[in-house]
């Protein structure tokens, strides 16, 4: 990874503004001695605001330079547990391919690099690096930290492989999509719904921002998938087992 890389994620996920409106969002999910698992904290800006409004965090990040990054930004809070490894089905071993380039888009998924080969909105983007890492599961990062009451999971594709790792759901979940994988995100809802989520909804991009005025099934929310055009681009998707906590 570059340092002008570095340097564009942080101006991009530390830009004025962006912390105020971080922490009103996931004032709805998290509260004060409440616990966050970061899946993919690339910069730690979700970790930073889940801080901010008292909950403890565990931070998982990959990639060696971002994984240094968060020990120099968090090193000194003991509310912080910092993991370098990948998040799967199991643990063990996995390769993770790098786009020095792009670090936001790093990833332990070959199919997610062969949707994004020639699809619009992602033309140019080359992964040119890769790395074995450790591999751990969120059941098993739940047993050396504590259960969660939030996850955010976003690992470029891999997010279905992760919820196979998930035995005890959260009151609140959220696992990124993006459109040249909507296989990926109709595996990642049949896996919620089999935890026991039936309350959905998503945010578009980084918008912060729900689709729905009110969660919605399982069954809408895929059909709202399929229908979304590919310039959408990417999201995440929310399931909660308190329907409340999905209300625009």
């Amino acid at each position: 990874m570059s340092a002008a890389a570095l340097g564009r994620s942080l101006r991009i996920y530390y830009a004025p503004g962006r912390a105020a409106a971080l922490d009103a969002f996931h004032a709805r999910f998290l509260g004060p001695g409440e616990l966050g698992f970061d899946i993919g904290a690339h910069v730690g800006d979700r970790t930073a605001s889940f801080r901010r409004l008292g909950a403890r965090a565990v931070a998982v990040e990959p990639q060696p330079r971002l994984a240094r990054l968060l020990r120099l930004l968090f090193h000194r809070d003991p509310g912080v547990a910092l993991v370098a490894a990948l998040v799967g089905a199991a643990p063990g071993e996995a390769m993770l391919r790098l786009n020095t380039a792009n670090p936001t888009v790093a990833t332990a998924s070959e199919a997610f690099i062969a949707a994004a080969d020639g699809a619009p909105g992602w033309e140019g983007q080359r992964w040119d690096r890769e790395l074995r890492l450790p591999v751990t599961t969120l059941d098993a990062l739940a047993a050396a930290h504590g259960a969660p009451d939030f996850i955010k999971l976003d690992v470029e594709g891999y997010e279905a492989e992760a919820l196979v790792g998930l035995g005890r759901p959260p009151r609140t979940l959220s696992a990124e999509f993006t459109t040249i994988q909507r296989g990926m995100a109709r595996d990642c809802l049949a896996r919620l719904q089999a935890l026991g989520y039936r309350a959905f909804n998503a945010c578009l991009g980084e918008s912060m921002s729900f689709v729905h005025a009110a969660p919605t099934g399982a069954e809408a929310m895929a059909a709202w998938l399929a229908a979304l055009p590919v310039e959408a681009n990417s999201g995440d998707l929310y399931a909660s087992l308190e329907p409340a906590r999905l209300t625009a």
